[in-house]
């Protein structure tokens, strides 16, 4: 595969619909200490409404199927989340506007114009203890990947890595950038207020971020 179609945004799109329902407990018991123990609720509602609707929406275009499930995210995800969920799928949609397919140069275009839309809206950088620190390594394993050596038996289009291989990396990225908040004090957000006492526990927000990339990865590896 070097390039996601309509039909494969759905599927991934399902894929983390399953994930997240799967994984709603322990995103929340990330979020007890910190803010208001409802993460991985919110995550699995939003992501069951998109997946309630993929039937309705547009596929052939990429942009307005992105667009749409940013919209939804945004009705249905509680909290702070679904504005900044919703601002990164609609963002991210914006930079795909008519596209039938994303190719690996594109689909790192539409992620970079999401996290930026994230970062505009939340005000955050990295550093923060918020989605932010697993986006920004996932987007530039993307970008590095594009000329990155290809690992033997993969195959490109280009001369960098398949999408297959770079979406894995982007998503061990993500791992490891959710995994570095844990000592990380957050400056923004409801886990703010704790001050040094939110220390020593792992954003929900990058890590949902990372359950995101890795059913994305998953849905370009099958």
């Amino acid at each position: 595969m070097q390039t996601l179609s309509g039909d494969h945004i759905a599927a991934w799109l399902e894929r983390a619909a399953d994930e997240l329902e799967r994984e709603k407990m322990f995103l929340t018991e990330l979020d007890a200490p910190i803010g208001d123990s409802d993460h991985g609720v919110n995550m699995a509602r939003g992501f069951t409404a998109v997946r309630g609707r993929l039937d309705t929406l547009d596929r052939g275009d990429i942009g307005a199927l992105l667009r749409d499930v940013g919209m939804i995210l945004l009705s249905t995800v509680g909290g702070a989340s679904g504005p900044l969920y919703g601002t990164l799928f609609r963002d991210a949609g914006q930079k795909a506007a008519g596209a039938a397919a994303l190719d690996l140069a594109a689909l790192t275009a539409c992620l970079e114009a999401g996290l930026e839309g994230v970062r505009r809206r939340g005000k955050a950088a990295p550093g923060e203890k918020t989605m932010v620190d697993a986006l920004v390594p996932a987007v530039d394993a993307l970008r590095a990947a594009q000329s990155a050596p290809l690992p033997a038996g993969a195959r490109s289009a280009g001369g960098g890595a398949s999408l297959a291989d770079a979406l894995a990396r982007a998503a061990e990225a993500a791992r490891s950038g959710a995994e570095a908040t844990v000592p990380l004090i957050a400056r923004k957000g409801r886990a703010s207020y704790l001050g040094e006492r939110s220390a020593g526990h792992q954003d929900p927000g990058a890590t949902s971020c990372w359950f995101l990339l890795r059913s994305l990865a998953a849905t370009a590896g099958a």
